[in-house]
C-alpha cells in the first residue's frame, strides 16, 4: 500500500512524431509508465503512457504547437502528482492544479503554453498547532497538528500514508510557520524524515485507508426527489445522464451547494466556457446553508474548459479525486462532482485515436470501463489511517452527457455497471417545465435500504413506509397511464381517477422543486417527511370519502389542495409546525365530508 520512490535516473530523449496533444520520443529507455516529463524548449509537462522499447508514448497537457522532431524530451524522475497542503480551499484550479488566479496575474487572461505557479501559497504563512509532542508515536496517516485554513475547515497536517512508523524526535511550537518550514523529524526503522505542512501524492494512486465501511449514512441534498426516492450514501457512487437541457448542471450546482458535507470538489471536465462560468461567479456568491459563511470557504474548483488542451482534461478527474480523498483523510465528509464524465471519455478516445489503437464501441477505446471503474472505486467511507482514530467519505457523482439522450451508448451503459445511484434525466420532463427532470420511473438507488435505519433513528420512524406507499402510488398512476392514453380519463372508476389526481399533486408540490426559490431550494429531512404524510394521509382520507359515496368532484373542488401544494414555498424549514397544521387540516376537512351533505349541494 505504500507508494515508493522508484524513479531514479531522468529518461532525456528526443521528439520524433507529433499528432495532436500526443507524441512518441526515442531515446527514452529508462522512462517509467506515467513518469512526466518536460518536452520541447517551452518544458510543456506531458506524461508517459505507454512505453515500447526504448520508445515512449506521451500526451502532452497543453498545446503541442510549435514543437518540431527532434525536440528535446526530459524525465522528470516522478509521476503527475499534487501538492496538498493548507490553501487549497476557495482555490479555482485547472486540471493540473495550477490556479488560475495566479496563472493570470503571471500570464494574462489566456492560458499560456509552459506557466508554471504553485499550486499552494509558499510563503503565506499559518498558524500551526501540534497536536503531538516528542516521542509519541506516529505512522502513516497521523495527524501531527492542525491549521486553520478557513473558517469552515481546521485543516489537519497528516504524515504522508507511505510515511513509515516511527517516533516524533522534535516537533516545533505553537506559531506561524510556512509551508516548507519543517514541523518535526520522525525516527523510524529505516531512518529519519521531516514532516512539513504539505506532501505530494501521485494523482492515479489511490490514498490508502484502514478499513471500508457500510454506506449506512445519507448524504442529505436537500432535493426531496433524490433524498426521498433515489438517495445516494456519503461514500457511495451515483450518476446523473441526460440529453441537452434537462437540467444537468443546475441539479450537480444543487447538490454541491447544498449537500451535507463538509468539503465539495467541482470539476468541470471538458464543459462549454459559459456553462463554467456560471460556476465561477455563482459558487463564490453562494453562503453556506449551516453556517452562512461564503461556500467556497469549503470548495475547491477544477475548470477544464472545452477549449483547454484535451490531455489536462483526462487529468483532471483524477486530481480532483486526490483531492478529495485527501481532506477524507483528515475525518471530513466530501463530496466530488464531475460535470462532465462524457467529456472525459471523449478525452480518452481521442488520444487512444492519436495513438492509432484499435477501437472498440462507438470509437472508444477498449479500457473505457476499467478506466471508468478506477475512478468510481475511489469513492467510499472509510477508517482513516494513523491516529487519533477517525472516519470519512468520499461520494462521487458524475454526470453523463449521452448524444440525444441515448442511455445505450458505451460512456451510460460503462457507467451504470460501476455506480449505485441512477438520476435518470428525462427530455419530455424537462420540456414541460417539470424540474428537477428526475424521471422516478427510471432512476433508482442501491443505497435506499441500507439508509433506512439513519432516517428510523434520526427523523421519523414511518419514513420508510412513506416512501414506500408516496412511490407506490406514483407506480399506480404510472400503469395507469397506458389505459387514459387510448381510453381516456373518463373510462376510469372513480377510485383511479383519485391515484391520478393524487399523483399529480405530488409531482407537481413534491417532486417539482424550484431552485432559485428562497424557500423551495432546500427541503429538510422533516419537512420532507411530514409533506409526505399530508399527501398519503389525503390519499387514504380521500379514497375512505369516496367509499362512503362522496363525489369525486367534491373532493377535487376543495380548497385545501392548493395549500397542500403551495407548502412547499410558504412554509420554511424553521415552521414545520405550520405543516403539522395544514395535514390536521386536511385529515378533518375530508372526514367532515358525507354523503349527505353532498346530496344537498348536488341538489
Amino acid at each position: 500500500m505504500y507508494i515508493e520512490k522508484y524513479f531514479s535516473m531522468a529518461a532525456q530523449g528526443k521528439i520524433i512524431w507529433i499528432s495532436g496533444p500526443a507524441i512518441k520520443a526515442d531515446g527514452m529507455s529508462s522512462a517509467k509508465m506515467y513518469e512526466t516529463v518536460e518536452v520541447g524548449e517551452d518544458k510543456i509537462l506531458g506524461e508517459v503512457i505507454r512505453l515500447t522499447g526504448d520508445t515512449a508514448f506521451i500526451q502532452v497537457y497543453e498545446s503541442t504547437s510549435g514543437l518540431t522532431p527532434g525536440g528535446p524530451v526530459i524525465g522528470t524522475g516522478d509521476p503527475l502528482s499534487l501538492s496538498l497542503g493548507p490553501g487549497m480551499m476557495g482555490t479555482i484550479y485547472d486540471g493540473l492544479q495550477r490556479p488560475l488566479d495566479k496563472i493570470a496575474e503571471k500570464a494574462g487572461d489566456f492560458l499560456t503554453r509552459g506557466v508554471s505557479v504553485n499550486p499552494i501559497p509558499k510563503r503565506k504563512k499559518w498558524k500551526f498547532s501540534p497536536s503531538v509532542k516528542k516521542g509519541d508515536k506516529v505512522n502513516g496517516g497521523s495527524v501531527i497538528g492542525t491549521v486553520q485554513e478557513t473558517s469552515l475547515i481546521e485543516h489537519k497536517i497528516l504524515v504522508p500514508p507511505n510515511g513509515k512508523s516511527g517516533k516524533i524526535l522534535d516537533i516545533v511550537s505553537e506559531g506561524d510557520y510556512d509551508v516548507e518550514h519543517i514541523l518535526s523529524t520522525v525516527e523510524s526503522k529505516e531512518g529519519t524524515y521531516e514532516l512539513k505542512m504539505y506532501h505530494r501524492w501521485p494523482v492515479r494512486t489511490p490514498r490508502p485507508f484502514a478499513e471500508r465501511y457500510e454506506p449506512e449514512i445519507p448524504l442529505i441534498t436537500g432535493q426531496r426527489v433524490l433524498d426521498t426516492f433515489f438517495p445516494i450514501a456519503k461514500g457511495g457512487t451515483g450518476a446523473i445522464p441526460g440529453g441537452f437541457g434537462t437540467g444537468k448542471t443546475v441539479t450537480l450546482h444543487q447538490v454541491a451547494s447544498w449537500a451535507d458535507a463538509s468539503a465539495v470538489f467541482h470539476i468541470g471536465c471538458g464543459e462549454r466556457g459559459n456553462e463554467m462560468t456560471e460556476v465561477l461567479i455563482k459558487f463564490p456568491q453562494l453562503k453556506d446553508p449551516k453556517s452562512g459563511k461564503p461556500l467556497m470557504e469549503r470548495t475547491v474548483l477544477v475548470a477544464n474548459t472545452s477549449n483547454m488542451p484535451v490531455a489536462a482534461r483526462e487529468a483532471s478527474i483524477y486530481t480532483g479525486v486526490t483531492m478529495a480523498e485527501y481532506y477524507r483523510d483528515m475525518g471530513y465528509d466530501t463530496v466530488l462532482v464531475a460535470d462532465s464524465t462524457s467529456r472525459w471519455a471523449e478525452a480518452l478516445r481521442e488520444l487512444s485515436g492519436r495513438l492509432e489503437e484499435m477501437p472498440a464501441e462507438e470509437g472508444y477505446p477498449s479500457y473505457l470501463a476499467s478506466r471508468l471503474a478506477e475512478f468510481y472505486e475511489r469513492a467510499g467511507r472509510v477508517k482513516c489511517l494513523g491516529t487519533p482514530e477517525r472516519a470519512g467519505s468520499v461520494t462521487l457523482i458524475g454526470a453523463v452527457s449521452p448524444p440525444g439522450g441515448d442511455f445505450t451508448e458505451p460512456v451510460s451503459t460503462h457507467t451504470l455497471r460501476c455506480i449505485k445511484t441512477f438520476w435518470a434525466l428525462d427530455t419530455k420532463l424537462a420540456y414541460s417545465r417539470h424540474y428537477p427532470s428526475i424521471n422516478w420511473m427510471t432512476s433508482y438507488s442501491g443505497d435506499a435500504d441500507l439508509i433506512d435505519k439513519w432516517w428510523v433513528d434520526n427523523v421519523d420512524k414511518d419514513r420508510p413506509n412513506l416512501r414506500l406507499e408516496t412511490y407506490s402510488i406514483l407506480r399506480k398512476e404510472d400503469v395507469l397511464k397506458e389505459i387514459v392514453r387510448l381510453l381516456g380519463p373518463e373510462a376510469l372508476p372513480d377510485e383511479e381517477k383519485l391515484i391520478l389526481d393524487v399523483a399529480r399533486m405530488i409531482k407537481e408540490g413534491f417532486l417539482q422543486q424550484m431552485a432559485f426559490d428562497k424557500v423551495d431550494t432546500y427541503c429538510s429531512p422533516k419537512k420532507q417527511v411530514k409533506m409526505m404524510r399530508t399527501y398519503n394521509d389525503f390519499y387514504k382520507e380521500a379514497s375512505n370519502a369516496l367509499k362512503r359515496g362522496v363525489p369525486l368532484d367534491e373532493i377535487r373542488s376543495l380548497s385545501v389542495i392548493p395549500e397542500i401544494i403551495r407548502s412547499k414555498y410558504e412554509i420554511k424549514d424553521d415552521e414545520l409546525d405550520k405543516l403539522d397544521e395544514l395535514h390536521n387540516k386536511t385529515i378533518k376537512t375530508l372526514k367532515s365530508l358525507s354523503t349527505s351533505e353532498v346530496s344537498v349541494t348536488a341538489k
